[in-house]
This record gives structure tokens, sequence and C-alpha cells, in this order.
């Protein structure tokens, strides 16, 4: 019988998973989803936003995939060769078949003076703490600024804008950890404004994101006429791909709104380039440079600079894949190297080993995309899986060599213990069901202690 670990629990993991139990080529294979967390779903849990429920929803998708009969959770292990890490060649004696989809975990940086000044960071971060992600500290942002920058135009850029500028009164109803509820209620922003260096047709958010800005109680979204309409296609859009047809109308028509006095605004900006953030001993400002079309599809420096005030900066200019101890790693492209799927060694086919979503092919696509990428690295796997199965039989139980290197996992009803004291601290703050913010509380409630209930002056509700 094929055992088989996927190291990932997110879409592209979990879709993997499914796709072997449900193949019928090699019957009877058995998955082990492995997660260095002790939740699953990975990016649909900490990296969609709390008031996109209808993208949360595809939990459901993902746990009746993970609750086959021949699928394991097995959280709270670590793949690698760190300081409590499995190393990928102990995986390989105790699996048939190892597939990583560990999806590319760190931000992209800039590049530019001024990066790492206080009050600067990743959107990466930002969302991490707004979903409650046991790697960020659950009070790691306190929101004093009247200003905010955000870098990038692409659907993580409107979410933290989106999520800067909305009532954090809309957030309750949420599962929104209650620290960064807390935050979000004391923020002092008015202003965010989302940036990017090229045009409004170029722009990587989609028309359905896009619109929610718009519609947000309180708040304006602007857009300003002269800088957008640089680009050739702002005037007659029509020529565009029907999604950046559907960008350009609805900016057009946000270009033609007064700026209103007061009240939140958030300010689309285009053709600019962040050159430097400025500051001593935090950003005061960002200092761009005015960029133009180039008559190639990119743009080019025109020497003019503008500095726009902000308090608070957010990067969000993409993701990159993170090395996995004992995996090779194309540095360039942040990404395992690989051929449909399966792990290339100096070169050549690492047997046993492979690959799937982002750490495959980089930080492209949709949740969808994963389906297909899945599907090719299981096919793989499939053809390989007569040699797999004649080389070697796997040593020993996988649960019990991982409790001998001092690992425990956090098995399905773990997850479920979490699930239930996520209720139960809900339940006592007035709200739905709220996350737990923290590793200490995570694995308590996961090991059927104390459900991680708030301290009693958590217990008191804001009154907003």
């Amino acid at each position: 019988m094929l055992r088989v670990a996927v190291v990932g629990s997110g879409p592209s993991g979990v879709f993997t998973a499914q796709a072997l139990v449900q193949q019928e080529t090699v019957p009877g294979v058995t998955v082990d989803v492995l997660d260095r967390l002790p939740c699953p779903y990975g990016l649909v849990r900490y990296g969609v936003a709390p008031d996109h429920e209808k993208i949360k929803s595809l939990q459901r998708t993902l746990r009746t995939a993970l609750e086959h009969p021949r699928i394991a959770f097995l959280g709270n292990v670590r793949a690698g060769e760190g300081p409590g890490e499995i190393p990928p060649r102990r995986l390989r004696e105790l699996y048939h078949a190892v597939v990583y989809c560990v999806g590319a975990a760190s931000a992209r940086r800039l590049g530019i003076p001024g990066e790492d000044l206080p009050g600067s960071w990743s959107a990466t971060e930002f969302v991490s703490w707004y979903s409650a992600h046991p790697d960020t500290p659950p009070d790691g942002f306190a929101l004093p600024a009247r200003s905010a920058v955000v870098i990038g135009v692409g659907n993580v850029a409107v979410d933290v804008a989106r999520v800067l500028a909305r009532g954090a009164d809309e957030f309750r109803t949420t599962d929104v950890p209650h620290a960064a509820l807390a935050a979000l209620a004391a923020s002092r922003v008015t202003d965010v404004h989302m940036v990017g260096r090229r045009g409004p047709a170029q722009a990587k958010f989609t028309t359905k994101e896009l619109r929610e800005l718009g519609g947000l109680n309180g708040v304006r979204t602007l857009v300003r006429a002269d800088e957008a309409a640089l680009d050739p296609a702002w005037e007659d859009p029509s020529g565009l791909p029907a999604a950046g047809r559907r960008n350009v109308e609805v900016l057009r028509e946000w270009s033609r709104r007064p700026v209103p006095e007061g009240g939140r605004r958030i300010h689309v900006r285009f053709f600019l380039r962040p050159v430097a953030l400025l500051g001593d001993d935090a950003v005061r400002a960002v200092r761009f440079e005015r960029t133009a079309p180039d008559g190639s599809g990119g743009v080019a420096g025109t020497g003019e600079f503008e500095d726009v005030e902000a308090q608070l900066v957010l990067r969000s200019v993409g993701y990159r894949g993170v090395p996995v101890g004992g995996l090779p790693f194309d540095e360039e492209n942040g990404t395992v190297p690989h051929a449909s799927g399966r792990v290339l060694r100096d070169g050549v086919p690492s047997p046993g080993e492979y690959v799937a979503g982002w750490i495959k092919r980089g930080p492209t696509g949709v949740i969808g995309t994963n389906r297909p990428c899945a599907k090719e690295t299981v096919a793989s796997l499939l053809a390989d899986a007569p040699a797999l199965l004649a080389a070697r039989e796997p040593v020993g139980d996988p649960r019990a060599a991982l409790r001998a290197a001092g690992v425990e996992p956090v098995e399905w009803p773990g997850w479920l213990g979490i699930e239930a004291a996520e209720t139960a601290l809900g339940r006592d703050l007035g709200r739905g069901t709220v996350k737990i913010p923290d590793w200490e509380g995570l694995l308590v409630a996961a090991r059927g202690g104390a459900t991680g209930r708030p301290t009693p002056g958590e217990r008191r509700v804001l009154d907003w």
C-alpha cells in the first residue's frame, strides 16, 4: 500500500491529498498531511481577510477532504533540518513519497532606503496579525497613524487598505482576534493611499475586490484623473481584456467624485514608484518618483518626486518561497526546482520527492489554480508508484517516529479541540467564533486543557 506524506495543509496540499485518495490507478493510497501549525487550511485560515466570508467558506471543502478515512492531519510537525524539525531524508524513510506544498511564506522586499524603519511592515505581517497567525504577536500593531501608505495594487493591497479604512464595529461579527479588533477600534487612520508604479490597466486586483473599496460605510474612495490619464487605455478601455476594462471603468467613475472634507478616504494612486521611506526614528513619509509609460508595457522614471505623508507603510509587492532545509532551492525564483512536480537534485529527479503549489510554480494564480497544479504532481507520483513500491517499504509508524524525535503531532481531534476553544472564546467575549492568536493557547486547546478563554480584562466587550 502506497504511503504518502503531504507537507502543508493549505489548498495545494489538501487538493494533492484529495487527488491521491480519489484516483483509481493505485488503490488504497494513504496520506498523512503534515503542517508546522496545529491548525489546517493554510492561507485560507491565515491569509483571507476576516470579512471575506465567502472565500473563507472554502474551509468546509478542505475539511471534507481532510476527514477522508485515508487522509490524516498531523499538525505541529515541521519539515527541515533545524532544531525540532524532521529532515526530508527522515520523511523519505517513513513514506514511499513526500509532496512538499509549503507555499511562499515570505514577503518580497522593495530594496530601498528606509525600508526597515519602525512603522514599515510587509502586508504579509499585517495580514498575519489580523488573521491571528501564532507567529505574529497579538499586540503587534498599534494604529496611531493618521496617514497610511499601501505599496502595491493587487488583491492583498486592497484587503489591507479595506481593513485599515473599514469601521472596526463591522469586524465584531468576524473571527478577527480580540486584540486586533481593539487596535482597529482605536485606530486614528483617516487617509489610506494605495499606490502602484504602473497604470490602472496593469493593476492586479480583481474588479470584485476593487468594488468593495467603493462600498465601505463612511469611506470615500478617490482616484486622481490627471495621473490615471497617463495610461493610454484610460479614455477608451474597450481594447483591454474584460477584467482590465472593468477595473478602468470603476476607477474612472471614482475619479469624477469630489474630494470630501473630513471622514475616511482611500486614495488609489498610479504611476508612482517608491524610492525611499523617510524618517529618523520612525517612518514619516514615502518618497515616490513619478513614472510614465515607456511604450513597451513598462514604465520609466521621470525625475519628478512626491512625498506622501505616512506614519504606517505596508509593502504589498508579492510573496516569495522559503527554503526547506534538506531540499534544493532556486534562490532566483524562490521555488524548488522540479520537472512536472518531481523534485530535481543536481538536475536529476529525486525518487519519491515532489512539490505542488506556490513552492513549485511561484506565487501565481488563485486558489483554484492549485487543483490542476496538484493533479500534475499526482500524475507524476502515480507514474512513479511501481518503482517506489518496489524500492523499499517505509520503516516504522510515522507517529511513533515523530514522538521519538520529540515532536508531538496535533491530530484531527486536537484541531477540533481548537475549534471548540475558539467558539468558547467568542461566546465569552460576546462575539461569534474568535481565533486564538498564540502558540501556547492553540496547543493547550489542542491537548484538551484550558479552552483559550479570555482573561478578566479581555472579557470586557468594547463599547463603540
